[in-house]
Formats: C-alpha cells, sequence, structure tokens
C-alpha cells in the first residue's frame, strides 16, 4: 500500500499557518508528500523546502488573485496538488496549513487505509473535528463548526477538491462513500497571534468575497477581537507532540467565561436533541457514510 500526503499553502509566515507542524504530524503515514506551494510574499517555499527533502516534492504554483467567489481559489490550488500524485500511489491523504493530527489517531488511519485498499465501494475515510478557537486551551462548541470531513481519498483522478476545499466530490458533483473512523484532526486556524488573525481575516475573506463586502463586514484593527463568539468549551486533552514547542512560545492571553454563549431558542433546541440523541439538525454533509 503506497500513501502520499498533500496540501497546499502561500504566506504561511505572514499569517502564521503551522503548515509545517501540519505536514509532520502526518508524514509517518506517508511514502511521499506533494505540497502546492504559491508564490509567497515571505520565505515559505524556503519554509516547506526545509521541512524532509527525503519525502517531499514542491509544486510551485501561482494563484489566481481574481477568483473572488466561494473560495474557489483554495480548490483549484488543492487540485493541482492531488493531479501531482504519481498513478501507483493508493491512498492521498489531504491536510491543511492550519490542521494537525495527533500521533495518537496515526495507527487507526493507517488500519482504516488498510482494511479498505480493496473495497471498490469506499472512495474515503471521514475524520472527525475539534475545532480550537481563541487559544490552545478552547474548542468551538456551537453547531456551526463542522464535525466531520474527508481527509483520506483514493488516487482517483476523478476526485476533486470542493468548493473551497473544506471536502471533496467525483464525477460531476457526487458525493464520496466514507467510512468514519475514530480520529480527530486538530482545527488550529482560529488560534492565531491576534495581529496575525485581524491580517487573515483582511485578507482571506477576499476569496469570498468583493471589496466592498470585505471593507462594510470585517472591521479594520491592529488585533482580531477574539471575544465575539457564540460558545467553547475547555479542551481538555493533549496536544500533538508536534505542537508543543509552538504552544509554549504562545505570547497572547486569551481567556472565555464558559457560562456565557449567545444561542437563540432555536439553537438551544438543537443543542438539546444533539446532545441527547447525536443528531445534529440541519447538519451540512458533504459526504455518504457507508
Amino acid at each position: 500500500m503506497k500513501v502520499t500526503g498533500f496540501s497546499f499553502i502561500r504566506n504561511a509566515q505572514i499569517y502564521d499557518y503551522p503548515i509545517v507542524e501540519a505536514i509532520t504530524s502526518i508524514l509517518p503515514l506517508c511514502d511521499d508528500f506533494v505540497v502546492a506551494v504559491g508564490k509567497s510574499d515571505d520565505n515559505t517555499l524556503d519554509l516547506i523546502r526545509s521541512i524532509a527533502p527525503e519525502k517531499i516534492r514542491i509544486v510551485e504554483t501561482v494563484w489566481d488573485d481574481s477568483l473572488r467567489e466561494g473560495g474557489q481559489v483554495l480548490a483549484i490550488e488543492t487540485n493541482k496538488a492531488f493531479q501531482a500524485i504519481a498513478a501507483e500511489t493508493d491512498w492521498a491523504i489531504y491536510i491543511q496549513g492550519d490542521e494537525v493530527i495527533h500521533e495518537k489517531y496515526l495507527p487507526e488511519i493507517r488500519k482504516a487505509m488498510q482494511a479498505n485498499l480493496n473495497n471498490s465501494e469506499i472512495d474515503g475515510l471521514l475524520l472527525n473535528y475539534l475545532h480550537f478557537y481563541g487559544s490552545y486551551d478552547y474548542v468551538g462548541a456551537a453547531s456551526r463548526w463542522y464535525r466531520r470531513e474527508i481527509r483520506v481519498v483514493r488516487n482517483n483522478k476523478k476526485i476533486y477538491s470542493y468548493r473551497d476545499a473544506q471536502g471533496f466530490r467525483k464525477n460531476d458533483n457526487e458525493k464520496l462513500r466514507v467510512k468514519l473512523i475514530d480520529a480527530y484532526v486538530y482545527h488550529y486556524g482560529w488560534v492565531k497571534e491576534p495581529a496575525a488573525m485581524q491580517r487573515k481575516q483582511e485578507n482571506f475573506n477576499k476569496y469570498w468575497h468583493d471589496d466592498a463586502w470585505v471593507d462594510k463586514n470585517i472591521a479594520k484593527s491592529d488585533a482580531f477581537d477574539y471575544s465575539q463568539v457564540d460558545a467553547l468549551k475547555k479542551f481538555d486533552g493533549t496536544h500533538p507532540q508536534v505542537m508543543h514547542e509552538r504552544i509554549a512560545q504562545k505570547n497572547w492571553k486569551f481567556d472565555h467565561d464558559l457560562s456565557y454563549n449567545n444561542y437563540k431558542t432555536k439553537d438551544k433546541i438543537k443543542f438539546f436533541i444533539e446532545k441527547v440523541t447525536g443528531y445534529r439538525i440541519g447538519e451540512y454533509k458533504n459526504y455518504k457514510i457507508v
């Protein structure tokens, strides 16, 4: 069984992406790794070159900054990396620049890939998510945080990154058939030094909206205001080993009153139903669980 990792990145240092940790976290699963590195305004290319030259192959790209709808440029860049994966690869494991997988889940992922290697009914593997917010001590508790997404797919070039690169589809807009496995992706996209988070908000919203929308809806500030959040809960687990140094270097403070939330009545009802039954009303599912 051959496994290839793939990802995309641009301006990792400017926007404080833990891309080194992201790639390093899944390298033990991978025979090789393809990274689409967009032309950057910092030293992102050298950063990626420094990780594991014996395993990593870089595809240098130029992002189309004229694409201002639905985050589609992110899917295009993901597809550049996926299409560069060699034909002999069986499974491709995807990681974004702000996602890290704990080492304790690697055996489960490998076992699932091996178990489904010859099952043509399975297009990919579905992983659970923890979304950290504000600091490494809190995770999102509201239903707006997506619970699961596909992060392992077959090396089938009919598969493609969908919409803003959150998930995948195949052929003509067909959802993938997936196995849900007991493994989590730790999403650190909302944990950055406040100035870096503000820069990210001002920049990345341009891949979804025009300048007028960004000017109206994204507050101009030197630092992002983390206090505007619906509901959080305390994280009582351990972080991936590759994140320990980054966490130790954190230089900002974020505390949150766990008793606070801004749930409306309908949100409270939905939350109660999910807590009792495990079913999330209105959940977006870009996959078919087999």
